[in-house]
């Protein structure tokens, strides 16, 4: 994924702003994370790669990513939207 892909979809927040969000703030836990950039408080897909994304920053690694492209990223978003409307109408 690249630094200025959409993390968390619904509000347009980038790789890049949660990787540098936790550089600099140091959250002791990644739902700190959408206190300011509001991440992870729409539809929920995001959460998982916020927290993945939050605990390789924590461990130190030089390069935190997610390892699917945008494309794929945004079609398993699409999806997990659609079984969650699914799951609504039963």
């Amino acid at each position: 994924m690249k630094p200025d892909s959409p993390v968390c979809l619904c509000f347009h927040v980038s790789k890049r702003k949660i990787v540098n969000y936790c550089k600099r703030e140091n959250p002791p836990v990644a739902s700190l994370i959408s206190e300011c950039l509001s991440a992870g408080t729409g539809c929920g897909w995001c959460v998982p790669f916020i927290k993945q994304l939050h605990q390789q920053v924590k461990d130190g690694e030089d390069d935190p990513d997610i390892s699917m492209s945008s494309e794929a990223y945004a079609s398993g978003r699409a999806d997990y939207r659609n079984q969650s409307r699914d799951k609504g109408e039963k």
